[in-house]
C-alpha cells in the first residue's frame, strides 16, 4: 500500500478493519486499531507486535464484519476497486496499479 501511494499520489487507499473469525484476539486488535486510527499499529499486527488494548468502545469492526457477511464472507484483504471489481487476497502492488489503471 505504501509503494503504491508513494509511487501514484492519485490513489488512495480507505481501509476498513475486520477480523478474522479463526483467530481469537483479531477482534479486539482491529478495535485496538480503529481507536487509535493507526496506519502504525495495523503494520505492528501484521508484523505479529503486541498491542495494546482498545482506547474506546466502537462498533465499527462489528458493522465491518457484518457488511462482510452481506458480501458472501469474502477472504481478508478484500479490495474494492473504483470500477466497482471485488478482489479477495493479498496482491503485490505492481498488479494492484495494473488492475487500477490510468
Amino acid at each position: 500500500m505504501k509503494k503504491i501511494v508513494e509511487e501514484r499520489k492519485d490513489i488512495a487507499f480507505y481501509i476498513k478493519m475486520a477480523a478474522l473469525q479463526s483467530h481469537p484476539a483479531a477482534h479486539e486488535k482491529a478495535k485496538a486499531i480503529v481507536c487509535a486510527k493507526s496506519l502504525t499499529l495495523l503494520e505492528d499486527a501484521h508484523e505479529k507486535k503486541p498491542l495494546p488494548k482498545p482506547t474506546c468502545e466502537t462498533a465499527v469492526v462489528d458493522e465491518n464484519m457484518k457488511l462482510l457477511g452481506k458480501l458472501g464472507n469474502p477472504g481478508l484483504p478484500f479490495l474494492i476497486l473504483p470500477d466497482g471489481r471485488n478482489l479477495q487476497g493479498y496482491r503485490d502492488a505492481q498488479t494492484l496499479i495494473n488492475l487500477i489503471g490510468q
